[in-house]
């Protein structure tokens, strides 16, 4: 009987199904190959900032530091169950930090300058430093009072709340897919403050590769002289991304305007300044007692001419935007939610200003109301709305 030809390396017989290389995987089945799901759709950033502005804005018409208390752990318990893994959603560390250093400032202002809350309840008495007639009306030292300390610490953990409730919403939100979303008008201010943002840890990152070179090479980094060898490089590092930046960002058309007519162009302006001060103008009106009044319309003509003033700001800019992200039922409910807290709890604090306002003099076990504490719980919402990434 012949024996069969030998074939040469490397080459198979007709109908015999294909080797994979080393490494490689094998091949997917006739069908083709298995479609894979698609990724779910992020939320909008947008809905994240006013959810957090919402729940900031509660926290201006309280004192009260149990629902102060809530505030913060509504926010955190939102954050650490929505954050995406990615290292800007680690700032919210770093708010709390400086949240607990504008608390412990107030209360060292409290006790060092005194405060014009009278009491009675002595709780040390400082050395007062005597200052000339000039300086009248500010005290070092003397008496410090329960009821101040108690005052500062209120006032302090209000100012504290709004922080935190700001760094929710940059854990949460992406500042790059938040520039996606704003109006053409904006959209070169916008640039300019993420690249800054963008830069910022790259700086960082940069200070300690130098560092970590020089302690390796047996040199020094700490000091001035250190200061000046890791400096200069992290400066012309940071020069040569800017240039390479501007480079990039010029040959993809960033900064081209359209010919707009100059009548539209003044109307433009006129409407977006006349509407960001009106805008000023209302919050000031709804966060004083005697702006009640007209503070709401004049914040609502704001915003309406803000936003036509964008809108035809928009027209000299046209742009396209590539995957945008959609405002969906998700976006509306996550808003809602901080939303509802805001307005529940400015209802609140016109029908019942002692239980979110607990006095001070004479001074007075803070209680929690209950209706106000489940409308803060409202903010809990985009925590069963929104699942958590995988890490």
């Amino acid at each position: 009987m012949a024996s069969r030809p030998s074939r040469p390396a490397g080459t198979r017989a007709a109908g015999a199904a294909p080797v994979p290389k080393s490494g490689g995987t094998a091949p997917a089945p006739a069908g083709g190959p298995t479609p894979q799901p698609r990724p779910r759709a992020q939320l909008h950033p947008g809905a994240w900032w006013l959810w957090a502005l919402s729940l900031g804005t509660a926290a201006t018409r309280t004192t009260n530091p149990l629902l102060l208390t809530l505030l913060i752990a509504t926010s955190a318990y939102v954050v650490a169950t929505c954050r995406p893994n990615t290292p800007g959603a680690r700032s919210y560390s770093a708010f709390v930090k400086l949240a607990l250093a504008v608390l412990l400032i107030r209360l060292f202002f409290a006790v060092a300058l005194g405060s014009p809350i009278p009491g009675t309840h002595v709780v040390v008495t400082l050395p007062e430093v005597p200052l000339p007639d000039w300086a009248q009306g500010i005290r070092l030292g003397g008496r410090v009072t329960a009821e101040a300390l108690v005052f500062a610490l209120y006032d302090g953990l209000k100012l504290a709340t709004l922080l935190i409730c700001v760094g929710a919403a940059n854990a949460l939100a992406n500042p790059t897919r938040l520039l996606k979303s704003l109006p053409g008008a904006l959209y070169e201010m916008g640039v300019a403050v993420v690249v800054a943002l963008t830069f910022a840890p790259n700086l960082i990152a940069d200070v300690q590769r130098l560092r970590a070179a020089r302690r390796l090479r047996g040199r020094p980094d700490r000091g001035i002289r250190g200061l000046l060898h890791v400096g200069l490089p992290v400066l012309e590092g940071a020069l040569e991304r800017s240039v390479a930046l501007a480079a990039a960002m010029d040959a993809r058309g960033y900064g081209r305007t359209a010919q707009v007519p100059a009548p539209v162009r003044r109307t433009t302006t006129a409407l977006t300044l006349g509407g960001l001060l009106g805008v000023c103008a209302g919050t000031y009106g709804l966060l004083t007692a005697q702006g009640a009044t007209y503070g709401l319309p004049v914040l609502l003509a704001g915003l309406a001419a803000a936003l036509a003033g964008l809108w035809l700001g928009g027209r000299r800019t046209p742009r396209t935007r590539y995957r945008p992200d959609r405002w969906d039922v998700r976006a509306w409910l996550v808003t809602g939610s901080g939303a509802a807290v805001a307005v529940l709890l400015t209802l609140a604090a016109s029908r019942d200003p002692e239980a979110l306002h607990p006095g001070v003099v004479p001074l007075v076990a803070p209680t929690l109301p209950l209706w106000p504490a489940a409308a803060v719980l409202l903010g809990l919402l985009p925590a069963f709305v929104i699942p958590k990434e995988p890490s």
